[in-house]
């Protein structure tokens, strides 16, 4: 979709654990040395003991505070997983939204896997243009990809998973970046890819104790066949990426930085890098190598570490990338307006009540409004 209407990033936050070095895996016999090295993953985050609700509902504040918002500003609360959030039969998106906390409008749960974060997005653009008196929405994302049910070094072989919450504030009003387009294809012929030849479960880890992707890969890949998996997988991400680009009006090489999952190198360069020529220079992969996949918080964490260094410029163009089982394919071109403030890092104390707290909370990162752009 290509937004006529001003859509803004007014601000972004995260929470990422301590990392722990890929070396001492491979030491422990937790990950075989070849798979590390065709990886080129250093570190992954891991959390001692903090959920994921827990996790993005600290980096929700970050983000408040970062936009400048109080918790009447926002419309609208989704939060992304991936991974069990704590507890059975229990919506953690009312969770967050109380902790944060972010006013009394809707709070969702969105389950699109890995891409989860990107299809929040989508949802939230097209919530808060959908009403005129809807002014901004908080998207989450959080996991603690735990043992013994995730093993973040075996149970998807090519890709180490690690732990974080992530937020991004979506505003109608301003910010520091302006969302020109989002595209989401999706492709249902694969989801078996996640399924396998298993049957249904009754209750979660039924059928194996332990996830295992790649034996589920491997199952839909010998019924369906490698040729007809990988034209499907190609096609989905291609199109998204090139109708991202057209409903933006920009070409892929006026594109100045690419946020693109954290998945290990030999999958990037198949995924993007070979079929795209995009320059691994310009992406986040030297970030990405320290912490991991963070499931569906990728690229709202990418962002917020951009941020945090300073790496964003006014006038830059940025294409988020997003893959997700199912399958699903997102992509977003965002244009830089300002340089945005440092996001805080530092604990951010939920308000003590909503009725003292509806004001900003911090200074507006951004001075552009609706309707103004350089």
């Amino acid at each position: 979709m290509r937004y006529e209407r001003d859509i803004f990033i007014a601000g972004v936050g995260s929470s990422v654990p301590a990392t722990r070095r890929v070396r001492d895996a491979v030491a422990e016999g937790r990950i075989d040395e070849r798979t590390a090295r065709q990886m080129r993953m250093d570190s992954v985050a891991v959390s001692a003991s903090e959920p994921g609700p827990v996790l993005a509902a600290t980096a929700g504040r970050r983000a408040m505070a970062h936009a400048g918002l109080g918790p009447a500003d926002i419309d609208l609360l989704l939060h992304a997983t991936v991974h069990y959030q704590g507890h059975d039969l229990w919506p953690p998106a009312s969770y967050i939204q109380r902790e944060v906390p972010c006013g009394d409008g809707p709070a969702l749960e969105v389950r699109q896997m890995s891409n989860g974060g990107m299809a929040a997005l989508d949802l939230a653009a097209g919530y808060l243009l959908g009403g005129d008196s809807r002014s901004a929405a908080l998207l989450t994302a959080g996991d603690r990809f735990g043992e013994p049910a995730f093993d973040r070094w075996r149970s998807d072989p090519g890709t180490l998973y690690g732990d974080a919450g992530a937020a991004l504030v979506l505003s109608r009003r301003a910010g520091f970046a302006r969302l020109l387009s989002l595209a989401t294809v999706a492709d249902s012929e694969l989801e078996g890819m996640h399924r396998g030849d298993d049957p249904f479960g009754a209750a979660p880890f039924a059928l194996h104790p332990v996830v295992d992707m790649e034996r589920h890969k491997r199952a839909y890949v010998g019924a369906a066949g490698m040729s007809f998996t990988v034209a499907r997988v190609s096609a989905g991400q291609r199109t998204a990426l090139k109708r991202a680009l057209a409903e933006a009006d920009v070409t892929l090489d006026r594109i100045d930085r690419f946020v693109l999952p954290n998945l290990g190198w030999r999958r990037l360069d198949a995924a993007f890098f070979q079929p795209f020529g995009i320059p691994e220079e310009r992406t986040v992969f030297d970030w990405g190598r320290t912490v991991g996949h963070l499931g569906a918080a990728d690229q709202f964490a990418a962002l917020a570490h951009l941020a945090a260094t300073g790496a964003l410029r006014p006038g830059e163009h940025v294409l988020l990338a997003g893959i997700g089982a199912g399958f699903t394919w997102s992509c977003a071109v965002v244009r830089v307006l300002d340089t945005p403030a440092v996001p805080p890092t530092a604990p951010v104390a939920p308000p003590e009540s909503p009725a003292v707290s509806c004001g900003p909370a911090a200074p507006p990162v951004s001075t552009h409004v609706e309707g103004q752009e350089k």
